[in-house]
């Protein structure tokens, strides 16, 4: 069994930062995936940006050049630094832990909201 812990979501004004951290416990297999994906009201999860037990990354079109995922490969834990956030970016932010295939487990998910 997995868990994933979320933490670091906040209100934010455009513009700002924020780094959302998920910290992985129990047996965690590999090689594996770690990532986020997102959901604003009304709309479908989408992926945000993932990063590989190797250390392969890849963003999703919308955050490219302004969010950075890094991962503690010791603490198994992934960080997701996002700059110049957008009140498009407003959403539950969830973590996930999977393979090539796809997430296997999520977090509780963390809120994020971008507002003046």
């Amino acid at each position: 069994q997995v868990q994933l812990v979320e933490s670091g979501g906040d209100l934010v004004q455009p513009g700002g930062s924020l780094r959302l951290s998920c910290a992985a416990s129990g047996i965690v297999f590999s090689p594996n995936v770690m990532g986020w994906y997102r959901q604003a009201p009304g709309e479908e999860r989408e992926a945000v940006a993932s990063i590989s037990s190797g250390g392969y990354t890849n963003y999703g079109d919308s955050v490219k050049g302004r969010f950075t995922i890094s991962r503690d490969y010791a603490k198994n834990t992934v960080h997701l630094q996002m700059n110049s956030l957008k009140p498009d970016d407003t959403g539950v932010y969830y973590c996930h832990l999977g393979d090539t295939r796809g997430p296997k487990f999520w977090g509780q998910g963390t809120q994020v909201t971008v507002s003046s």
